[in-house]
């Protein structure tokens, strides 16, 4: 029986076109785009085509992204780009971020801290939204950086960035957002709703590009220190050759969620979708509770807080049924910790770790929804049968 794949918020699967974009740039067209003979100019080109592709999804100017190899290495060069130069010039600095930001913003602020940067943490709600109050409160006046994520990778939350950012603003810090769950979800609208953020992470694999691709918008006028050191490359903001065909497919996954996003059909069904397994679990198995069900979500996520059930071992379970989810973070599987996410907004480590999250793809079916709450809920049941 084939697989059923629920775990999109790890990484999407390459959309047919995004492959067929990416093949020539494999074999034929492999010059170095930064060559001034044609073949160099070729992949300039294919380079340039895909950065306007990338500026047409967030309503920026292509000249304002830079291009990165995900959404960690985009999160890192925001936070220590901007606060470095303060550390070399021992000056007072004070970032502002949240405890359930992903841990390439949550790490790269402690690693600033360690070195003299202060930071606060603003706590979540139970629902795990940040109020814009607490904000407020926390800002002082050295306060150089606010970094808030759009939406959250394990519970979908999604976060009043436009509103936090005004805030932050009217304060005088720059301000990032971790938009990765937010990509070919969200209208990201640089000059529209979000018009006060000065820089913003995406990574392509979350969005049915390449894995190793990802972008770093900054705002004109942002003084940003490089983290690699070497050619010109990216406006002097980021050394090293291009990845070229990771480049080129991320160009073509930001066409399609263009077009995507402007369908209200796609989007609509995908929330159906959703909606349809989380009522469905719901219904059927006892004791099940949504984690920030009642905050806004991106339309592709939910968070099931199953009591009696460790997470880990359900996830075993439907493995061998053919069903891939996840209880937290890709990047912290194998990890005893529960979700610092879920412990962030109230929930209890027993609590935490009887979460499943549950994320769907442009590729997920009706019919792969039928099968899994088939399975699901019996796989639940023999797991409380054996406890």
């Amino acid at each position: 029986m084939p697989r059923i794949y629920l775990d999109a918020n790890a990484t999407t699967p390459l959309l047919p076109e995004v492959i067929e974009a990416m093949r020539p740039f494999w074999s034929e067209s492999f010059g170095n785009p930064s060559s001034a003979h044609q073949s160099g100019q070729r992949t300039r080109s294919a380079v340039e085509h895909a950065r306007a592709s990338v500026a047409r999804l967030l309503n920026a100017p292509p000249k304002e992204l830079v291009f990165t190899s995900g959404g960690t290495e985009s999160d890192n060069l925001a936070l220590s780009g901007v606060l470095q130069p303060y550390l070399d010039r021992k000056e007072p600095a004070h970032l502002i971020t949240t405890s359930i930001e992903h841990h390439a913003v949550l790490y790269t602020a402690e690693s600033l801290e360690r070195r003299g940067i202060e930071v606060t943490y603003l706590a979540p709600t139970r629902e795990g939204v940040i109020d814009p109050a607490e904000l407020e409160a926390a800002l002082k006046p050295h306060t150089k950086l606010v970094s808030v994520m759009l939406a959250n990778n394990e519970t979908g939350a999604i976060q009043s960035v436009g509103k936090l950012a005004r805030i932050a603003k009217a304060h005088g810090a720059l301000v990032h957002t971790d938009a990765v769950q937010g990509a070919a979800k969200l209208t990201l609208d640089l000059s529209g709703e979000f018009k006060n953020v000065d820089m913003l992470s995406l990574s392509g694999h979350k969005m049915y590009a390449p894995q190793g691709t990802g972008v770093l918008f900054v705002r004109k006028g942002v003084q940003l220190a490089p983290l690699f050191h070497g050619g010109p490359h990216e406006r002097q903001r980021r050394a090293g050759t291009e990845n070229v065909p990771g480049i080129v497919g991320l160009g073509r996954a930001a066409e399609l969620a263009h077009e995507w996003l402007n369908s209200q059909l796609d989007a609509s069904s995908l929330k159906a979708l959703r909606d349809r397994l989380e009522q469905g679990l719901i219904a059927s198995i006892p004791d099940v509770a949504l984690n920030a069900g009642e905050a806004p979500r991106v339309p592709n996520t939910t968070n099931l807080r199953i009591t009696g059930i460790d997470a880990e071992a359900l996830l075993i379970a439907l493995d061998i049924q053919g069903v891939a989810a996840s209880f937290g973070a890709a990047c912290q599987s194998g990890a005893t910790e529960p979700s610092h996410v879920l412990l962030a907004m109230g929930l209890s480590p027993a609590e935490a770790r009887s979460s499943l999250r549950l994320s769907l793809s442009r590729f997920t079916t009706a019919e792969e929804i039928d099968r899994a709450l088939e399975v699901i809920p019996a796989a639940v049941a023999r797991l409380r049968s054996l406890s």
